[in-house]
């Protein structure tokens, strides 16, 4: 299986909401900072947000500062992303990983969010 399994997205109104979940396996989920990607078609993926191993400091990108909140459960070993007030530059597919992960190039298949009307 995927290393990374990404769910939730969706087609959404502007201004909307959704929640997305990231279910990992193959590592010891509770020991690793945690981060969500995303990225639209004809650019690069772009960083959304961080999560410490412990849940206790989440920094985000500033274009989604108060709208976005990263969350996980570690005994389900899951990642959240609660987005709010989403925007028509929102739409993208989006992906979690940690460091390793992503220094190793093991990615997921991402969800896609689109934000339209």
């Amino acid at each position: 299986q995927a290393p990374f399994v990404e769910s939730g997205g969706g087609l959404v109104q502007p201004g909307g909401s959704l929640r997305l979940s990231c279910v990992a396996s193959g590592f010891t989920f509770r020991d690793y900072d945690m981060s969500w990607y995303r990225q639209a078609p004809g650019k690069g993926r772009e960083w959304v947000g961080r999560i410490t191993k412990d849940g206790r400091e989440v920094t985000y990108e500033d274009a989604v500062k108060g709208r976005f909140t990263i969350s996980r459960d570690n005994a389900k070993n899951t990642l959240y992303l609660q987005m709010n007030d989403l925007k028509s530059e929102d739409t993208a597919a989006y992906y979690c990983n940690s460091v390793t992960g992503m220094l190793s190039g093991r990615w997921g298949q991402g969800t896609q969010v689109t934000v339209s009307s």
